[in-house]
């Protein structure tokens, strides 16, 4: 049985929508034990409101921040999954009608790069990227709308046969220029290796890996955790207040690569929006949880 444009439309609308008034689980189990974690009394106050503010949207259907960012959306699907119509049109036009009936009304965020007129839609929107599960009957699709908190301070360089001191550096590097502006405790995800694209797509990937999960890699676990105490001790704290709760997560992963080396980081804000839907090939919907 195929799975249908029309379901793929409904799904589609739904994440974006879900992901602008709540915040993901083990974002809010954070935010709580931060609350008791937090040395600096403006801080914890901060992340009392921010917690507040998060169940007020989801209590009363409200946005919880009115940057509702861009619609970008990661799709895996299934070498055994079938389609009865477009998929990229679907999600297109799920996106074109949550904008048109949405509750709060949302803002046009969606900005010309030259002109910088705003709309709903434009060139490649929604944003889509797609992989591929081998011998897999269902899709999984992740959206994660990207806002100007943290799309502006992201950043990729490449490197010569670099140290694990001078990747750490760029990261640090690049969070101390970002400094409290983009909406601190944040989710990094750092990519290395591969080439220019592939080393972004790798640091968006791990900016959506759920947390509590170990890097199965010794190094990349110990990077994690150097990387996490670096940015905490630079001080910026909930919402750049002060206070030693300035990340949530550091996730790092590496592909091969030639000697040149691409280091890409990639932001979440506290919001850490990230929802999840599977279509089965009989076509059941799961809306999926950390």
């Amino acid at each position: 049985m195929p799975i249908s444009s029309a379901t793929i439309k409904r799904v589609t609308a739904q994440l974006y929508e879900r992901s602008l008034k709540t915040i993901p689980r083990d974002t809010r189990a954070f935010l709580q034990r931060a609350t008791r974690t937090e040395t600096s009394p403006t801080g914890r106050a901060t992340l009392a409101i921010m917690l507040e503010s998060a169940d007020g949207a989801q209590r009363d259907d409200a946005l919880v921040c009115t940057d509702v960012g861009i619609p970008t959306y990661s799709l895996k699907i299934g070498t055994r999954v079938q389609f009865d119509g477009p998929v990229r049109a679907a999600i297109r036009d799920g996106f074109a009608d949550l904008a048109a009936h949405i509750s709060p009304p949302i803002l046009k965020m969606v900005t010309h790069p030259l002109t910088h007129e705003r709309s709903y839609a434009g060139k490649d929107m929604p944003i889509v990227s797609v992989d591929l599960l081998d011998d897999a009957d269902y899709m999984d699709i992740v959206c994660a709308p990207k806002a100007m908190g943290t799309g502006r301070w992201e950043a990729i360089d490449a490197f010569v046969y670099p140290t694990l001191e001078q990747i750490e550096r760029f990261v640090l590097d690049t969070m101390l220029r970002a400094g409290s502006q983009p909406c601190l405790p944040l989710v990094i995800g750092v990519g290395i290796g591969g080439t220019f694209d592939y080393a972004a797509r790798l640091a968006k990937e791990q900016v959506l890996r759920p947390f509590g999960q170990t890097n199965p890699e010794p190094a990349l676990a110990r990077m994690e955790q150097r990387l996490r105490d670096a940015v905490n001790a630079m001080g910026f704290g909930p919402m750049g207040t002060g206070g030693d709760t300035s990340v949530m997560a550091v996730h790092v992963d590496y592909a091969a690569s030639h000697g040149f080396v691409p280091v890409a980081v990639c932001i979440n804000c506290w919001i850490n929006r990230r929802t999840v839907a599977r279509i089965h090939g009989d076509g059941r919907v799961e809306f999926l949880e950390d």
